[in-house]
């Protein structure tokens, strides 16, 4: 290289800072894949070969049989699902009828039940028939009364506190024994007809308990329980809070926080006991009385 003077310098290329940008704009594929694509560019992409090219025809006639076989197999499966779906619907409706024929035979047992009933409580339109009929809850009631609505306490959760007499927990939760108690203390005071959310109770309903559920002729009931009785209004309402169960109601409610109030309606409506059980009593023979000259046997003439 020649040597320089001091002091000389030679003056750039403008273009020289751009020779790489340049590069890359015009070389944007990289050589070794240019040089792959030109090779492989000439090729084709069937077999040149002739035994390549008989494979290949080859696994094209085995899968246009295995179509084929798939849509014959289809055709000839067609019939046999349809006779199925019949056999199906066939069933159905014979099992559809054999229900209607057993709901038929329930409901004729139903009227049998209910007329047994009727004439077991006698004519409903004798004066002893209605008393029968009323005391027996066959039939659904109207008139005067009182809706006395007994509810847990405010906050009250079950197996919280301390014990409450005879083994109860003070949970401030209305219990069978509380709702027995109410029930009988609406007798005790005049009520002619009771029900309780809606149920009508009898001689023979049952209040009991089932962990925290309160069963009703083993039905669970859920707080509020409405207490509807009818009765002379104001007159049941002071007779029931006279009996020792309707201050035992005041004690729940001061004690523990068990809400109650009782309402007087000039017209209250009950309806017929539920799966109504009727039982029929009569008057028992007179025992046979000896006369008092005749010697009993093995007795002394």
């Amino acid at each position: 290289m020649p040597q320089q003077e001091p002091g000389r310098r030679v003056p750039a290329r403008p273009d020289a800072s751009m020779s790489l940008l340049t590069t890359v704009m015009s070389n944007t594929l990289d050589e070794g894949y240019a040089a792959a694509g030109r090779r492989s560019a000439g090729r084709s992409e069937l077999p040149r070969t002739l035994r390549a090219r008989l494979w290949l025809a080859g696994g094209l006639a085995l899968a246009a049989v295995v179509v084929t076989l798939g849509a014959a197999q289809a055709r000839e499966a067609e019939p046999t699902l349809a006779r199925g779906r019949e056999e199906l619907l066939d069933r159905v409706e014979a099992r559809t009828a054999e229900l209607d024929d057993l709901q038929e035979e329930v409901d004729a047992l139903r009227a049998d039940v209910d007329e047994r009933q009727r004439d077991a409580i006698g004519d409903a339109r004798s004066a002893a028939g209605e008393l029968t009929a009323l005391l027996a809850g066959a039939t659904a009631v109207t008139g005067p009364g009182i809706e006395l609505v007994v509810n847990d306490a405010e906050g009250a959760a079950p197996g919280a506190g301390g014990p409450r007499d005879a083994g109860f927990a003070d949970t401030g939760r209305v219990r069978d024994r509380d709702l027995q108690r109410v029930v009988n203390g609406l007798w005790q005071a005049g009520a002619e007809a009771i029900s309780v959310n809606g149920r009508r109770l009898t001689a023979l309903s049952a209040i009991r308990a089932a962990g925290d559920a309160v069963l009703v002729d083993n039905r669970p009931l859920a707080p509020p329980y409405t207490l509807l009785a009818i009765g002379p209004g104001d007159e049941l309402a002071a007779a029931f809070r006279a009996t020792a169960e309707g201050r035992y109601l005041d004690v729940l409610r001061e004690d523990y926080g068990i809400r109650a109030g009782t309402t007087v309606h000039d017209r209250l409506e009950l309806p017929a006991a539920p799966g109504l059980t009727t039982h029929t009593a009569g008057p028992a023979a007179a025992p046979e009385t000896q006369p008092e000259d005749q010697p009993e046997e093995g007795g002394a003439p």
